[in-house]
This record gives structure tokens, C-alpha cells and sequence, in this order.
């Protein structure tokens, strides 16, 4: 996904490559073209959401990264890496005998997975949106795992596949395209 700056060059470029065509577009136009392109439904919506877009009063809100509680390192490890292919980007602990928290990712996709009982209750659903939920859901199933082997479900909103950690918390991959 481009940044919001990569996609300003892209309509620029895009309304000079037409204007060398003799096709006259406003730049409005051009930034609504390469919206739908990335797959927006309007320039807008795109400036909102590609990463580097502008503060609206002082504020911009980065990606949230939700925290789920764990219980067995091992598990977790095989369920979020094994079993998700995700990778471990950091962990810690206080002591070497105290509860594990570590960071794993995927495609641009952070979780925080702890044993600290403060830090979140199990039982957690999140929600994320995915592009190829259907290699996703092939890349799952021809592993084998001996405790979950998910399906895509047609919902009205779009096609979701969703998963069950070992801890009781719920994943919800939901097709974006």
C-alpha cells in the first residue's frame, strides 16, 4: 500500500501522462482515479487511511495493536508462528521467570501476545482485513493443524475466514477485495 505521498505522485504523474495524450483531467480527478486503483472508494476515504496522511486538528490515530492474553509460550508460538506464519519481532521479560510478552507480524499485521493477566482478558475477537483471503485460507489448510482447520465463510459483508487460538480468542480475517 502506498503512503499518501506516493499516491500525490501517482496522480500527478498519471494526469501528465494523459495531458501528453491531450486528455485534460483536474488534479481532482487524478486523486480520485488512483483512489480506485488502490482500492478506495474515494480519494477521501484513500487520504484518511494510507499511512503519512495528514493530523485533523493535531491528531492522527495510528494502527491500533491489540494485546492477547496467552497462557503457554509454546502454544503460542505454534498456533501465532507456526500455524499463522507469523514472526517474533521482540520479546520480554522482567526476569527470566516471569510472564512472556512479545510482539509477532505478519504482512504489516502487529500482535502483542502476553501472559501478564492484566493485560487483556481472554476470549478477545479482532478483526482484520485481508487481500487474498482465499490463498490465506489454502496456506492454512494444507498445514495440517492438528486443532483448527478454518473455512471461508460467505457473509453479506464479504467473505471471512476466522480461526481459534489456543487461549479462546478469535481471529476474523474478512476479504477486503
Amino acid at each position: 500500500m502506498p503512503t499518501i505521498e506516493e499516491a500525490k505522485a501517482m496522480a500527478k504523474r498519471l494526469r501528465a501522462a494523459l495531458t501528453a495524450r491531450d486528455i485534460a483531467i483536474q488534479h481532482s480527478t487524478a486523486l480520485e482515479l488512483v483512489a480506485a486503483e488502490i482500492g478506495f472508494a474515494n480519494w477521501n476515504v484513500a487520504a484518511a487511511r494510507l499511512e503519512g496522511g495528514a493530523a485533523v486538528d493535531g491528531v492522527r490515530l495510528e494502527r491500533a495493536i491489540p494485546i492477547i492474553r496467552i497462557f503457554d509460550e509454546a502454544k503460542a508460538r505454534e498456533f501465532y508462528c507456526g500455524f499463522l506464519g507469523f514472526a517474533v519481532d521482540f520479546e520480554h521479560r522482567f526476569e527470566p521467570d516471569l510472564p512472556l510478552y512479545m510482539q509477532v507480524s505478519r504482512s504489516g499485521l502487529l500482535l502483542h501476545l502476553s501472559e501478564h493477566h492484566g493485560d487483556a482478558s481472554p476470549g478477545a475477537t479482532i478483526q482484520v482485513p485481508i487481500e487474498g483471503i482465499a490463498a490465506f485460507h489454502k496456506e492454512l489448510n494444507d498445514k495440517k493443524y492438528g486443532y483448527g482447520r478454518p473455512g471461508i465463510v460467505k457473509q453479506p459483508w464479504g467473505d471471512e475466514l476466522t480461526v481459534h487460538d489456543p487461549f479462546g480468542n478469535r481471529i476474523r480475517f474478512l476479504a477486503t477485495r
